[in-house]
């Protein structure tokens, strides 16, 4: 397929997890992606694109600080010419009770994850404005933009924050020929889940390494977690020129957890 030949993709949050694998789907489909997170990996996945045969290339960017941000995109334009679709996916998450839970890891949660999409959306439509063919914004919500969970109330806050923001910003740039959409994964198998998993199971009793996971997989009526390719089709699609008229729109990708 190549859907997507011709098309720049700026991706942050993609060394691992849900980021790399929509990193790896879009540049299958001939785009040319710049993928962004904090971490060193983020250069080897891209390497590992380029050595495959896509277009592609790594950069170290904090999502917090809108110099970096501003530095993404005008890289994009250097080594790619444009900016066509944008995918805010860079997040973090803390699990922790009430009394433990600080101001400043609150303030450094809705900061990546709920400032962090407003700056690249931000900026992302002013490259597209410029160029002057519309474009894509995909902003990564959470099964947590639907329900807050327990010990997570920071997490929540951002993450609803997120759909505000993408249905906010598609009112305003829809006559421009650019969309914004969300997506709220559910339980994907990835490193940040292990997480979870871990983080939940000692505050919500006596759960060995993978336990409680599995008790609620169980519960969802897919029957299964979802992985990073479940979350890459469904990107990819609303990036297409067939999502041309979805906009506004935070689609749940969770096998069924949350039906609405």
């Amino acid at each position: 397929m190549s859907r997507f030949e011709g098309k720049t993709v700026v991706i942050t949050g993609a060394s691992r997890g849900i980021g790399a694998a929509i990193a790896r789907r879009f540049a299958s489909e001939g785009a040319a992606v710049l993928l962004s997170a904090n971490e060193e990996r983020v250069v080897d996945v891209a390497a590992e694109l380029t050595q495959a045969g896509g277009k592609a290339a790594g950069m170290l960017v904090d999502v917090s600080r809108k110099a970096e941000i501003v530095a993404l995109y005008d890289e994009a334009e250097r080594l790619f010419g444009r900016v066509d679709i944008s995918i805010q996916n860079a997040g973090v998450i803390r699990i922790s009770k009430i009394e433990d839970l600080s101001e400043e890891e609150w303030n450094g949660v809705l900061q990546v994850n709920t400032t962090g999409v407003f700056l690249c959306c931000q900026e992302a439509i002013r490259r597209m404005r410029k160029h002057g063919q519309g474009g894509r914004l995909i902003n990564t919500a959470s099964g947590q933009a639907r329900q807050g969970f327990i010990y997570t109330p920071h997490y929540a806050a951002s993450k609803f924050g997120v759909m505000g923001i993408t249905q906010s910003l598609a009112k305003e740039v829809a006559k421009e020929g650019i969309t914004v959409n969300a997506f709220c994964p559910g339980i994907i198998d990835t490193d940040m889940w292990a997480y979870n998993d871990a983080a939940w199971g000692k505050l919500l009793g006596d759960y060995k390494p993978g336990e409680l996971m599995a008790e609620w997989v169980r519960a969802i009526p897919a029957g299964r977690a979802g992985t990073g390719d479940d979350v890459a089709k469904v990107v990819t699609f609303l990036a297409s020129d067939d999502a041309a008229y979805v906009t506004g729109q935070t689609i749940n990708i969770d096998g069924g957890m949350f039906m609405s």
